[in-house]
């Protein structure tokens, strides 16, 4: 029998946000996987640049917003999340394609347990889709926060699971949960984290507000991969200083507790890229400038390592 749950799910409205830089080159494809996937009834926001000359690649999109300055992920999503109406919402990379059957099947994942929240199925390398790009997220005896599965070869017929968190590349989450979520600013993604370890750090606030997460790999999407930050002083700066915070919202009273493991794996890992430093310095020190906003005494959501 199918529930009262499921029957509601299964004809609820779904919104699709996908921001975008226009520097992807599977942008359009992107856009007609979505549509092809979800019809008529899939309401696509794209939320690009107000000055970026689209062609026709944005044809598919049903809404266009202008990204906020100074722009990131979380602010472009969160834009997007704002402007849309759907009481289940994805959040889609713009180098990423979502494969036949992907909405039916995160939707009646999360029809299936009334905790779930937030959802994602498997995220497969576009270039090698045999391979995992990610099954959800979960954290490392470093506290680093990591792709389940990632480079592993996929295997079919995987069922589905809880996971601590999913990653925001391709997921669907229900509204509701992130509105009950919002960070002490109101904010769905924590503006102040741009980019990376957003979708981490909203794992954790969805966790604390009693949601669960599911992946469910029945759901394939192919990934491309990163084609905008380049490996950038800037881009190691969100890595090495977002993780400090995303951590300390995560764990807590008990964040003290890993800060020394925190900082040895951040100096393990320029010992051997030591280009990354000038990136890692000024993402500690953004960290420590903002650590009291993420710090709390809360009950740590995970035990520390």
């Amino acid at each position: 029998m199918v529930s009262p749950h499921r029957g509601s799910l299964a004809s609820a409205h779904l919104s699709a946000i996908v921001p975008t830089l226009g520097k992807s080159p599977w942008l359009r494809a992107c856009l007609e996987a979505l549509r092809a996937d979800g019809g008529k009834d899939l309401e696509i926001v794209l939320v690009a640049p107000a000055d970026l000359d689209l062609d026709d690649a944005g044809e598919a999109a049903d809404l266009r917003l202008d990204a906020p300055a100074p722009g990131g992920f979380a602010a472009a999503t969160n834009a997007g999340i704002a402007a849309s109406s759907g009481e289940l919402v994805a959040t889609i990379n713009d180098d990423a394609l979502i494969q036949p059957g992907w909405c039916a099947e995160l939707t009646a994942g999360l029809a299936a347990d009334p905790q779930a929240g937030a959802a994602q199925g498997a995220n497969l390398q576009l270039r090698q889709p045999h391979l995992v790009d990610g099954l959800g997220l979960e954290w490392n005896r470093w506290w680093q926060a990591v792709q389940i599965g990632h480079g592993e070869i996929f295997e079919a017929g995987l069922p589905a699971r809880r996971v601590f968190g999913v990653s925001a590349t391709v997921a669907l989450y229900r509204r509701r949960a992130l509105e009950q979520a919002k960070s002490d600013l109101g904010q769905v993604f924590d503006e102040r984290l741009h980019s990376y370890y957003e979708d981490a750090e909203l794992a954790g606030r969805l966790r604390r507000a009693g949601w669960r997460a599911l992946s469910v790999p029945a759901a394939r999407a192919l990934h491309a991969g990163s084609t905008t930050a380049g490996g950038s002083v800037q881009q190691w700066s969100w890595i090495y200083g977002n993780r400090w915070l995303a951590v300390a919202q995560l764990l807590g009273h008990d964040f003290s507790a890993a800060r020394s493991r925190l900082l040895l794996r951040d100096l393990r890992d320029l010992l051997r890229h030591p280009r990354r430093l000038r990136g890692a310095l000024a993402g500690w020190r953004r960290a420590r400038r903002l650590l009291a906003e993420f710090r709390h005494d809360g009950e740590a959501l995970l035990p520390p390592h």
